[in-house]
């Protein structure tokens, strides 16, 4: 006896519809999976069978054969138990299943319970863009299945509820949308905790308006990582399609959940200066996201960053380029989104102390130079911002005087990223940071002193040409705050006042 029905397979971003195939014939006893399973897919036939008899169904004699159609794609995971389970049930004539136009996914238990899986987001898309109306899903994956319109999420929590339904004894309801709360979530922090730090709080503002990477160069104690962290509470609130975008990598890596069902807020990652390139960019088998993906649409934190392996530093220049991260296997090739702000912080040197204005450094030219170099001009060159963040002033800390808060640096933020979001409607551009070189020459016309200060400081300065074109990026976002429809002298000078900084520590 033969019966199909409908599943979906993962790879990277993109599902797949899969076909789940059963046959029971007479011969040996047997239990075979072909299709190139992996070792979790595999061990589907030990739970299926426990499950089977568990939920009191009879497990079929004969030569079981399940194939994952099409066969010539790795599938990996315990996504598809259920649908092996109800293709083989419905193939020995125990249950009726009406498969025309259902999806059915999930990780089966020895007792019948369904477990979450990954990628549901991804699979509910996919399925929604084929026409498919029923999708049935782990009941910890209903909430975020049903954050994708057009298609039914139905959430199952067990075998005999999922048959109940099936027969029309007792429907299971759809799932329904969760409420997207586009409130910002300011994470706990606060910019007002911040005591002075004027120029580098100015220059946070200009990241975030515009979307610029930045590194902030200080000692230790200047509060460079209490600057970073308190940065995602002035980004601006994310669009739907942003939420969207982000909610299905998090689904891919299974960092989604039944209380966290969607991404209403912009991430921040920060992870050790331990972690390997594959972590950064994302590997395994089948390539799953890696932290600069797991970022997109929010902050990639370094903190440290000369201790960071020069590979995993190395393997950022191009996403941080492109916005877009492509990753080669034997199994294929994938390409996940990474559209970030990184924002980076290190020492001037081992001991931290080379420039201090009162502390003596204790590390030799050679110590400093070897530090600084550890970070290569390529890398440094893809860093919009370069901050100096000083010694806090006692004054400054003992000061009664009321710091600005987040709420009143993201009011702005706002303001400057509405202008931009008008400027490039229907260009695919969300921010100054990710302009074209065709947009740039379009939108970031000089006026006669801007340009000439920018050629004297092009030739004095030796910049490249993509410093040329960041320091206009960052130009264009400070004349947007300052709501200037044109680029003056003042906004070049304050850009080249923001980056120029490397010269200070690398220019020898």
């Amino acid at each position: 006896m033969f019966f199909k029905l409908n599943s979906m397979g993962l790879f990277g971003m993109d599902a797949y519809l899969l076909d789940v195939e059963a046959d029971i014939s007479n011969g040996l006893p047997g239990f075979d999976i072909v299709g190139l399973p992996d070792a979790a897919v595999k061990e589907s036939r030990d739970r299926v069978r426990a499950a089977i008899k568990n939920c009191k169904f009879k497990f079929p004699v004969g030569k079981i054969t399940i194939n994952l159609a099409p066969a010539d794609v790795k599938k990996e995971g315990s996504v598809y138990d259920l649908p092996i389970m109800l293709a083989i049930l419905a193939a020995s004539g125990q249950i009726t299943v009406n498969s025309e136009n259902s999806l059915f996914i999930g990780e089966v238990s020895l007792n019948g319970q369904l477990r979450r899986v990954n990628g549901v987001v991804a699979m509910a898309i996919k399925a929604r863009e084929l026409g498919i109306e029923n999708f049935f899903v782990p009941l910890e994956n209903a909430g975020e299945g049903a954050n994708v319109e057009g298609i039914n999420i139905y959430g199952v929590s067990n075998i005999a509820e999922l048959f109940a339904h099936l027969s029309g004894e007792k429907l299971i309801e759809k799932t329904k949308k969760p409420e997207i709360n586009f409130e910002v979530n300011n994470y706990g922090l606060d910019f007002s905790e911040v005591k002075g730090q004027a120029l580098p709080k100015k220059a946070l503002e200009v990241a975030a308006a515009g979307g610029h990477n930045i590194l902030l160069i200080g000692p230790p104690g200047s509060g460079k990582s209490m600057l970073a962290k308190r940065f995602p509470t002035i980004l601006p609130e994310m669009t739907y399609q942003e939420i969207m975008e982000t909610t299905k990598i998090y689904s891919i890596a299974g960092l989604l959940n039944s209380k966290n069902p969607i991404i209403k807020t912009r991430p921040f990652r920060a992870p050790h200066h331990t972690t390997s390139s594959v972590a950064i960019s994302g590997g395994g088998t089948i390539p799953k996201p890696g932290e600069i993906s797991l970022s997109h649409g929010g902050v990639l934190f370094l903190d440290e960053l000369p201790e960071f392996n020069r590979d995993v530093m190395e393997a950022m220049r191009q996403p941080l380029e492109d916005g877009k991260i492509t990753i080669s296997r034997v199994a294929g090739t994938l390409t996940y989104p990474c559209l970030i702000t990184l924002v980076a912080a290190m020492n001037p040197c081992p001991c931290g102390y080379f420039g201090h204005p009162t502390r003596t450094c204790t590390c030799s030219s050679k110590m400093v130079n070897k530090y600084l170099n550890r970070i290569s001009g390529p890398m440094l060159d893809r860093l919009d911002l370069h901050i100096e963040v000083p010694p806090v002033e006692y004054k400054d800390l003992n000061s009664a005087k009321p710091e600005e808060t987040s709420a009143q640096i993201r009011k702005r933020v706002n303001a400057a990223r509405q202008i931009q979001n008008k400027r490039y409607e229907g260009t695919g551009i969300t921010c100054n940071a990710h302009l074209t070189p065709a947009l740039l020459k379009k939108f970031c016309v000089l006026s006669e002193d801007a340009a000439k200060l920018l050629q004297s400081s092009f030739d004095s300065l030796g910049m490249s040409a993509r410093a040329y074109d960041r320091i206009l990026k960052v130009a264009r976002t400070i004349a947007d705050l300052e709501a200037s429809e044109n680029i003056e002298m003042m906004h070049i000078a304050q850009a080249i006042q923001l980056r120029s900084l490397d010269r200070k520590y690398w220019g020898e």
